[in-house]
Formats: structure tokens, C-alpha cells, sequence
């Protein structure tokens, strides 16, 4: 059960942001039903990571690869919770799903993908990313590319955090 009550979609001052919040994402997932206790922070939220997710040039299947690799370095299960069906959807594996936790020693991942992985690695656990970890991703990616990557572990590491400060998980009630 979640640290603080769910915010109430119902009051007044967040009315029209959870409308816009189950317009662009179907429903009220308790991620924003916990934001909602500020309008404006949800609102922010909300362009950020529908910017992220919906807006950049990186393909899917590497996006959704990337944020369940951040929520499993980070116990995060909601996260990871949220984003498998939607990683499947975008062409990941089961099998590459699976692997992730242990990416190192799975011949599933390209050398793209490996590149990939390693800078998510050093973004999330030590922040400081060693020069030879950030030539690879560099080899790979052009400058947008390579800053909507940055910014996406960014993003999400932010969202795990916010999670499991809070303890939002799957199975809460609302």
C-alpha cells in the first residue's frame, strides 16, 4: 500500500488534468493518481514523459528495453509492471524481457542494444559515465538520438524513485 493516500480525481483543482491524463493514457494509473495531489507537478510530468515516450526518435522496442532495465536495477516493479505488455507491443521478446536482468550474459541483445544497456547501467548506478561506456553509445547514435536516450534514463529513473519512495505498486487499491 502506498506511503499517502491516492489523490482524489474528483477534486476540483485536478479535474480537468485527470481528464487530459486518461485522454492521453486510457486511464488514471496510479503513478498519476498519486500526482495528482499537485496539479501543476502532473501536469509537468505529463508533457515530459509523453514527450519521451511519444515524441522522440528512438524506436520503441529500445525506449520500453531501457525503462524496464532501469526499473529492475532500481526494484521498481510497477514500473517494470507497466512497461513489459507495452515492450512487447513494440516488438521486444519474452526472451529479451527476461534476459534483461542479466544482459551481460545473453547473446539476445545486439551490439546497439549492448551499447545501449551499458549506459543505462552507468547512468543508474553510479550517475558518471566512464568515456569508454559513453563512446559506444556515441558510435551508434547521432546527437538528437543520443540526447533523447540520456534524457529518457533520466526520466525514468526519476519515475522509479518517485515509486518506490512513495511505494506505489501494482496490486494497490485506489
Amino acid at each position: 500500500m502506498a506511503r499517502i493516500p491516492y489523490g482524489d480525481p474528483a477534486a476540483p483543482d485536478a479535474h480537468a488534468l485527470v481528464e487530459r491524463i486518461v485522454a492521453e493514457r486510457g486511464s488514471l494509473l496510479h503513478l498519476y493518481q498519486m500526482l495528482i495531489h499537485s496539479p501543476p507537478v502532473a501536469e509537468g510530468w505529463l508533457a515530459f514523459l509523453t514527450a519521451i515516450r511519444h515524441r522522440g526518435v528512438l524506436p520503441g522496442a529500445l525506449r520500453e528495453t531501457v525503462i524496464i532495465r532501469i526499473a529492475l536495477l532500481n526494484n521498481a516493479p510497477y514500473e517494470a509492471d507497466q512497461h513489459v505488455p507495452i515492450a512487447l507491443r513494440e516488438g521486444v521478446t519474452q526472451a529479451q524481457v527476461d534476459a534483461l536482468a542479466s544482459w551481460q550474459d545473453s547473446a539476445l541483445f545486439s551490439p546497439r542494444e549492448r551499447a545501449v544497456l551499458a549506459y543505462v547501467d552507468a547512468m543508474t548506478r553510479q550517475v558518471q559515465v566512464p568515456p569508454e561506456v559513453f563512446a559506444a553509445v556515441r558510435g551508434v547514435f547521432n546527437d538528437r538520438e543520443l540526447v533523447e536516450l540520456t534524457a529518457t534514463i533520466g526520466a525514468y529513473n526519476m519515475v522509479s524513485r518517485f515509486l518506490e519512495a512513495l511505494e506505489i505498486h501494482t496490486h494497490d487499491a485506489r
